[in-house]
């Protein structure tokens, strides 16, 4: 019992550091991190179209490659009748590699981009919307097969920590 424990001694102190270290330096990423078990949200297209920007009070949701973003934080950029709100509601994947808004490219298609489009947009998916904006979940494009059967090549993104950088 507690005796036996007393007898021991207090902990030699390198012992108590270590206890104390890994707690201490994993603490900033875990702040942000769902806990792991979290269930990996699916939106279909039509769900994803609610979160436009135009509901007062409702979030406001980007997909990029399959990935959804809460960018509610960034309604100045995303709300309604905000400069980028033509991006919103849906997987804007191809008009984030061209930086275009005509809504011909306001889709998920990547289908004929340059090589420097499709490193911008992955500069932009990693440097802009991941270290900003939180992730939501995922389209249904990118977790199911055409055929509906889930992809078992699927890995949710990692989003360790933001850094707050301006848009664009």
């Amino acid at each position: 019992g507690m005796a036996g424990a007393a007898a021991r001694g207090p902990l030699p102190l390198p012992c108590l550091l270590l206890l104390l270290l890994p707690a201490a330096s994993a603490e900033p990423e875990l702040r942000f991190r769902p806990p792991a078990e979290a269930p990996v949200r699916l939106f279909t297209e039509s769900e994803l179209a609610r979160y436009d920007g135009h509901q007062e009070g409702q979030p406001i949701y980007l997909a990029v490659k399959g990935v959804v973003f809460d960018v509610s934080s960034g309604k100045e950029f995303y709300g309604k009748g905000a400069p980028y709100n033509a991006l919103v509601g849906k997987d804007s994947t191809r008009g984030v590699a061209k930086m275009s808004l005509d809504p011909a490219d306001l889709t998920h298609d990547t289908t004929g981009l340059t090589e420097e489009e499709l490193k911008s947009l992955d500069d932009i998916f990693n440097n802009v919307y991941k270290a900003k904006y939180p992730i939501v979940g995922y389209t249904s494009r990118r977790i199911l097969n055409e055929d509906g059967s889930p992809n078992l090549d699927f890995k949710p993104e990692d989003q360790p920590h933001f850094s707050i950088k301006d848009e664009f």
